[in-house]
Protein backbone atom coordinates (compact mmCIF):
# COMPACT_ATOMS: atom_id res chain seq x y z
CA UNK A 1 0.00 0.00 0.00
CA UNK A 2 1.73 3.23 -0.89
CA UNK A 3 -1.50 5.92 -0.16
CA UNK A 4 -0.55 9.72 -1.01
CA UNK A 5 -2.49 12.76 0.30
CA UNK A 6 -2.33 15.98 -1.65
CA UNK A 7 -4.04 18.49 0.99
CA UNK A 8 -3.81 21.57 2.79
CA UNK A 9 -4.80 21.41 6.66
CA UNK A 10 -6.87 24.64 6.77
CA UNK A 11 -9.63 23.59 3.64
CA UNK A 12 -12.39 22.22 5.03
CA UNK A 13 -12.55 19.15 2.37
CA UNK A 14 -9.23 18.24 3.23
CA UNK A 15 -10.20 17.72 7.10
CA UNK A 16 -12.79 15.53 6.30
CA UNK A 17 -10.62 13.29 4.39
CA UNK A 18 -8.05 13.38 6.78
CA UNK A 19 -10.25 12.75 9.80
CA UNK A 20 -10.95 9.55 7.86
CA UNK A 21 -7.49 8.11 7.24
CA UNK A 22 -6.90 8.74 10.76
CA UNK A 23 -10.04 7.16 12.18
CA UNK A 24 -8.53 4.30 10.30
CA UNK A 25 -4.99 4.68 11.20
CA UNK A 26 -3.86 4.23 7.68
CA UNK A 27 -0.46 5.36 6.83
CA UNK A 28 0.05 7.94 4.13
CA UNK A 29 2.19 10.65 2.68
CA UNK A 30 0.96 13.61 3.50
CA UNK A 31 1.95 16.18 0.46
CA UNK A 32 1.07 19.73 1.59
CA UNK A 33 0.11 21.84 -0.60
CA UNK A 34 2.70 24.47 0.28
CA UNK A 35 5.70 21.92 0.14
CA UNK A 36 7.61 22.83 -2.99
CA UNK A 37 6.10 21.35 -6.07
CA UNK A 38 3.18 19.46 -4.25
CA UNK A 39 0.47 22.25 -6.05
CA UNK A 40 2.30 21.48 -9.47
CA UNK A 41 2.01 17.69 -8.63
CA UNK A 42 -1.67 18.05 -7.64
CA UNK A 43 -2.84 19.69 -10.49
CA UNK A 44 -1.14 17.25 -13.17
CA UNK A 45 -3.29 14.49 -11.34
CA UNK A 46 -6.52 16.55 -11.39
CA UNK A 47 -6.34 19.43 -13.42
CA UNK A 48 -9.79 20.66 -12.09
CA UNK A 49 -8.11 23.21 -9.37
CA UNK A 50 -10.17 21.14 -6.28
CA UNK A 51 -8.45 19.10 -3.71
CA UNK A 52 -7.76 16.56 -1.75
CA UNK A 53 -6.94 14.36 -4.30
CA UNK A 54 -5.74 10.47 -3.10
CA UNK A 55 -3.45 8.53 -5.24
CA UNK A 56 -3.15 5.00 -4.68
CA UNK A 57 -0.42 3.11 -6.35
CA UNK A 58 -0.68 5.37 -9.18
CA UNK A 59 -4.31 5.41 -9.16
CA UNK A 60 -5.69 8.66 -8.44
CA UNK A 61 -9.09 8.88 -6.70
CA UNK A 62 -10.90 12.53 -6.33
CA UNK A 63 -13.93 13.93 -4.60
CA UNK A 64 -14.15 13.95 -1.19
CA UNK A 65 -16.99 11.54 -0.61
CA UNK A 66 -15.56 8.76 -3.34
CA UNK A 67 -12.13 9.35 -1.75
CA UNK A 68 -13.35 8.15 1.75
CA UNK A 69 -15.44 5.24 0.02
CA UNK A 70 -12.90 4.02 -1.85
CA UNK A 71 -10.64 3.69 1.25
CA UNK A 72 -13.85 1.37 2.67
CA UNK A 73 -13.52 -0.60 -0.08
CA UNK A 74 -9.42 -0.60 -0.31
CA UNK A 75 -8.06 -0.10 3.44
CA UNK A 76 -10.53 -0.68 5.52
CA UNK A 77 -8.00 -0.07 8.53
CA UNK A 78 -9.07 0.43 12.20
CA UNK A 79 -12.77 1.39 10.99
CA UNK A 80 -15.45 0.99 9.04
CA UNK A 81 -16.78 4.59 7.96
CA UNK A 82 -20.09 3.13 5.81
CA UNK A 83 -22.63 0.83 6.86
CA UNK A 84 -22.69 -2.72 5.30
CA UNK A 85 -26.61 -2.72 5.58
CA UNK A 86 -28.01 -1.04 1.96
CA UNK A 87 -30.56 1.06 3.58
CA UNK A 88 -28.52 2.56 6.83
CA UNK A 89 -25.48 3.15 4.21
CA UNK A 90 -28.13 5.42 2.42
CA UNK A 91 -28.87 7.52 5.25
CA UNK A 92 -25.39 7.93 5.82
CA UNK A 93 -24.70 8.99 1.91
CA UNK A 94 -27.80 11.18 2.63
CA UNK A 95 -26.17 12.93 5.90
CA UNK A 96 -23.04 13.37 4.13
CA UNK A 97 -24.50 15.27 1.10
CA UNK A 98 -26.29 17.46 3.47
CA UNK A 99 -23.49 18.47 5.25
CA UNK A 100 -21.39 19.35 2.13
CA UNK A 101 -24.29 21.14 0.42
CA UNK A 102 -26.54 22.34 3.14
CA UNK A 103 -24.02 23.70 5.54
CA UNK A 104 -20.68 23.39 4.18
CA UNK A 105 -21.35 25.37 0.75
CA UNK A 106 -23.26 28.27 2.84
CA UNK A 107 -20.66 28.53 5.05
CA UNK A 108 -17.69 28.52 2.07
CA UNK A 109 -19.69 31.78 0.44
CA UNK A 110 -18.93 34.82 2.23
CA UNK A 111 -15.38 33.57 3.09
CA UNK A 112 -15.07 33.36 -1.01
CA UNK A 113 -16.61 36.88 -1.34
CA UNK A 114 -14.12 38.04 1.42
CA UNK A 115 -11.55 37.13 -0.92
CA UNK A 116 -12.81 38.71 -3.83
CA UNK A 117 -10.90 42.11 -5.28
CA UNK A 118 -14.72 43.69 -5.23
CA UNK A 119 -16.41 42.48 -2.47
CA UNK A 120 -18.89 45.01 -2.86
CA UNK A 121 -21.95 41.62 -2.08
CA UNK A 122 -19.96 40.78 1.02
CA UNK A 123 -23.32 41.60 3.25
CA UNK A 124 -25.93 40.54 0.79
CA UNK A 125 -24.15 37.22 0.46
CA UNK A 126 -23.21 37.14 4.41
CA UNK A 127 -27.00 37.47 5.29
CA UNK A 128 -28.32 34.72 2.53
CA UNK A 129 -25.64 32.59 3.92
CA UNK A 130 -27.13 33.28 7.75
CA UNK A 131 -30.53 32.33 6.82
CA UNK A 132 -29.15 29.13 4.91
CA UNK A 133 -27.66 28.16 7.79
CA UNK A 134 -30.04 29.01 10.30
CA UNK A 135 -32.43 26.66 8.20
CA UNK A 136 -30.11 24.19 7.72
CA UNK A 137 -29.13 24.06 11.78
CA UNK A 138 -33.16 24.16 12.48
CA UNK A 139 -33.45 20.70 10.45
CA UNK A 140 -30.30 19.30 11.84
CA UNK A 141 -31.40 20.14 15.14
CA UNK A 142 -34.45 17.64 14.90
CA UNK A 143 -32.51 14.91 13.02
CA UNK A 144 -30.35 14.57 15.74
CA UNK A 145 -32.52 13.85 18.47
CA UNK A 146 -31.75 11.01 20.59
CA UNK A 147 -28.41 10.21 18.12
CA UNK A 148 -24.74 9.84 19.73
CA UNK A 149 -23.71 10.71 15.67
CA UNK A 150 -25.05 11.97 12.87
CA UNK A 151 -26.25 8.52 11.85
CA UNK A 152 -27.14 6.65 14.98
CA UNK A 153 -24.31 5.18 17.39
CA UNK A 154 -21.39 4.72 14.74
CA UNK A 155 -19.31 7.38 13.68
CA UNK A 156 -19.27 6.90 9.91
CA UNK A 157 -18.62 9.32 6.60
CA UNK A 158 -21.21 11.76 7.46
CA UNK A 159 -19.37 12.64 10.60
CA UNK A 160 -16.42 13.19 8.69
CA UNK A 161 -18.26 15.65 6.59
CA UNK A 162 -20.22 17.28 9.72
CA UNK A 163 -16.90 18.12 11.65
CA UNK A 164 -15.49 20.62 9.29
CA UNK A 165 -19.00 21.80 8.57
CA UNK A 166 -20.11 22.38 11.98
CA UNK A 167 -16.71 23.29 12.90
CA UNK A 168 -16.49 26.45 10.41
CA UNK A 169 -20.20 27.29 10.03
CA UNK A 170 -20.16 28.61 13.72
CA UNK A 171 -17.73 30.63 13.04
CA UNK A 172 -19.99 32.03 10.21
CA UNK A 173 -23.07 32.10 11.83
CA UNK A 174 -23.03 30.70 15.25
CA UNK A 175 -25.30 27.93 16.46
CA UNK A 176 -27.47 29.26 18.99
CA UNK A 177 -28.87 28.09 22.11
CA UNK A 178 -31.63 27.49 20.73
CA UNK A 179 -29.87 24.44 19.13
CA UNK A 180 -28.63 22.57 21.84
CA UNK A 181 -28.26 19.22 20.21
CA UNK A 182 -25.82 20.82 18.00
CA UNK A 183 -24.07 21.97 19.62
CA UNK A 184 -23.53 19.03 21.94
CA UNK A 185 -22.95 17.24 19.01
CA UNK A 186 -20.13 19.86 17.56
CA UNK A 187 -18.67 19.62 21.00
CA UNK A 188 -18.59 15.53 20.44
CA UNK A 189 -16.88 16.07 17.20
CA UNK A 190 -13.95 18.17 18.50
CA UNK A 191 -13.37 15.89 20.97
CA UNK A 192 -12.81 13.15 18.54
CA UNK A 193 -8.73 12.31 18.12
CA UNK A 194 -9.40 12.18 14.60
CA UNK A 195 -11.11 15.48 14.24
CA UNK A 196 -9.02 17.10 17.17
CA UNK A 197 -5.66 16.49 15.55
CA UNK A 198 -7.32 18.11 11.98
CA UNK A 199 -8.43 21.38 14.15
CA UNK A 200 -5.02 21.23 15.67
CA UNK A 201 -2.98 20.72 12.68
CA UNK A 202 -5.05 23.78 10.96
CA UNK A 203 -4.05 26.26 13.94
CA UNK A 204 -1.52 27.53 12.66
CA UNK A 205 -2.93 28.77 9.46
CA UNK A 206 -5.96 30.50 10.76
CA UNK A 207 -4.66 33.61 9.75
CA UNK A 208 -5.97 32.59 6.28
CA UNK A 209 -9.65 33.18 7.20
CA UNK A 210 -10.81 36.32 5.54
CA UNK A 211 -13.36 37.09 7.96
CA UNK A 212 -11.38 36.73 11.00
CA UNK A 213 -10.79 33.40 13.01
CA UNK A 214 -12.50 33.55 16.25
CA UNK A 215 -10.43 33.37 19.75
CA UNK A 216 -12.61 29.70 20.61
CA UNK A 217 -12.34 26.63 19.67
Amino acid sequence: MALTLYSHPFSSYCQKVLTALWEKDLPFTYRHLEDAGAAEERAALWPFGRFPVLVDDGRVVAETSIIIEYLDLHHSGAAQLLPADPDSALEVRFLDRFFDLYVMTPMQQPVAEALRADSSRAEEVMAASRAALETAYAWLEDRLDGRIWAAGDAFTVADCAAAPSLFYADWIHPIGPQFPGIRAYRSRLLARPSFARAVEEARPYRHYFPLGAPDRD
